[in-house]
């Protein structure tokens, strides 16, 4: 061979080199490209005063559908049809209206409660005027019907037509007995919207949750915040007639107020109500109510984003943050827009960035949906009503991985799993972890029941393994002590109220750390064959397992 055409050879060799390497990106090459001043640009617009608290159905979501179609445009993802990342998602909106408090009679004295001060309440009916009239008061403990724990709470209870007392969370928290449901950890039975729906179940003509701020896992300000803005549900053909007339929540001591007038001790009854067997039981008060209803009927946007996968492109992985917040509300300190740059601002970013390190690497062999669900805030309306609707058939959906409320204090030594033990997922986040150098931390406070209430839930509770995971509790610099009175002031002062705002201290090395973590989780799925499954005593496993067989 002559020197020249050597030369030329050794040329060529290098050259295709060279382009191999430039064609085939490590996964550290795609997770340079994530900046964390894309993440600040992102939440300081979304969170700004022009976007109004991100409401749907109002010039906030305008705003905010027309911005994150236009990264997800900028970053390169497919649209889910010919011209459009929406996803149009028809709702009702619901403003209550209330001009009396709420009168109980007992022995026929009358007392007069304070509304936001002593209650809040609601209905989903559409109905201009709902009134309960002498509803007589029965206490059915935690109001659960659960026959897989032996419980029911309604045995031999007459609630037709009557206004139900319950508490919130389970019979396990605080019982010291973690075989009695799951202990400390929620079920989906504490939720809330379980106990409203097991009421109208059971033929309640109202239902009232005693207030517990451990309970709940936040305090009665939260709860007045959330009830004072208009609601937002399904949209139902029988226009929800079949729900209990009103919903809503007491004061743990308005109602301890009425259990002494009934001389009964509330603390001691909510003891009985955790010991199976318990029998609910009549108070001698009755309950009078009338509320008004305005209601109209529109129709609010998940925005979605695909890439699609090679080989296996008919099967996909879901990112998902959803994009709504309060809007504005009640005026707190001169101020009543509910910015929500936490809530959920930093997980939209977060989302953003793990979209643009996908389109960094080469094509993965199964697709990726990026899902910004509107009116989380509201019931996870938008994450419902995607898996009722989805862009890839639920079978053919092998994870949802979502996020909700990252905090922005910095780098993690943990990632916190809510709602560990559930699947096979926290064996990729254990692996990620590790590679990072740090370590999985199972929810520290799983009574607050968080895996029921962000959007993965609506992807769990259709069969699909959902996880819920970031860097929470164990500061890498400041350690645990310093996160845990970081949190508890964050959801103390910001959460759910208009102090929720951009801050140029903000640290976001820790979300985009989150977002490598994730980012590697989903590449990893999306480039095998298996499908992570959930673990035995998951209450969604059945659903799951049924759901493959189609």
């Amino acid at each position: 061979m002559t020197t020249k055409i050597f030369t030329r050879a050794l040329f060529a060799s290098l050259t295709l080199s060279l382009f191999a390497c430039q064609s085939k990106p490590t996964l550290e090459d795609a997770e340079s490209k994530m900046s964390e001043e894309k993440m600040k640009e992102y939440i300081q617009i979304l969170a700004s005063d022009e976007f109004q608290g991100r409401k749907p159905f109002s010039e906030g979501e305008t705003k905010t559908i027309e911005y994150i179609s236009n990264v997800y445009a900028d970053l390169g993802l497919e649209t889910i049809n010919e011209k459009s990342y929406l996803q149009e998602v028809p709702l009702v909106e619901v403003t209550v209206g209330v001009d009396m408090p709420m009168n109980f009679t007992t022995k026929g004295k009358k007392k007069k409660i304070r509304y936001k001060d002593d209650f809040v309440i609601f209905s989903r009916r559409l109905e201009d005027k709902i009134e309960v009239e002498n509803s007589e008061l029965v206490f059915a403990g935690y109001g659960i019907v659960a026959p897989e724990y032996g419980w029911n709470d309604y045995e031999n209870l007459d609630v037709k037509g009557k206004t139900v007392l319950v508490l919130v969370n389970d019979p396990g928290l605080d019982s010291g007995n973690d075989k009695l449901f799951k202990g400390n950890e929620m079920t989906y039975y504490g939720r809330w919207s379980y106990k409203y729906e097991e009421a109208a179940r059971q033929g309640a003509a109202a239902l009232l949750i005693i207030h517990d701020t451990k309970g709940a896992g936040y305090p009665w300000s939260v709860v007045l915040n959330s009830a004072l803005v208009p609601k937002l549900y399904q949209q139902s053909k029988n226009k929800y007639a079949d729900r209990a007339a009103m919903e809503g929540w007491l004061t743990h001591n308005m109602a301890s107020q009425i259990f002494a007038d009934n001389r009964v001790d509330l603390n001691e009854s909510i003891a009985k109500a955790k010991k199976k067997g318990f029998k609910g039981f009549a108070l001698k008060t009755k309950m009078s109510m009338k509320i008004r209803n305005s209601y109209r009927e529109d129709k609010t946007q998940n925005v979605i984003g695909v890439i699609k996968g090679s080989d296996l492109s008919d099967e996909c992985i879901v990112y998902s943050a959803h994009w709504d917040h309060l809007g504005i509300g009640r005026k707190m300190n001169g101020d009543s827009i509910y910015n929500g740059a936490v809530d959920n601002g930093t997980s939209l970013a977060w989302m953003f960035e793990i979209a643009r390190a996908f389109k960094t690497m080469p094509t993965p062999r199964r697709s990726i949906v990026f899902l910004a669900p509107s009116a989380e805030e509201s019931g996870l309306n938008g994450s419902a009503y995607y898996v009722n609707h989805p862009v890839f058939p639920l079978n053919k959906t092998v994870a949802n991985i979502n996020n909700d409320l990252m905090l922005p204090y910095g780098r993690m030594k943990d990632v916190m799993v809510t709602g560990y033990g559930q699947s096979e997922l926290d064996d990729y986040v254990a692996e990620a972890a590790k590679k990072q150098g740090r370590y999985v931390l199972p929810d520290p406070n799983p009574h607050t029941g968080m895996y029921y209430r962000a959007d993965h839930f609506s992807f769990a509770k259709a069969g699909v393994p959902a996880l819920f995971a970031r860097g929470n509790n164990d500061h890498i610099e400041k350690g645990k002590d310093y996160m845990s009175k970081k949190e508890k002031d964050w959801l103390a002062n910001n959460y759910h109220k208009p102090f929720d705002e951009y801050q140029d201290w903000w640290d976001l090395s820790g979300v985009k750390e989150d977002a490598m973590l994730m980012f590697r989780i989903g590449w990893k799925l999306a480039n095998e064959d298996v499908y992570p499954k959930w673990k035995d005593g998951s209450e969604f496993k059945a659903v799951r397992e049924e759901q493959m067989k189609n």
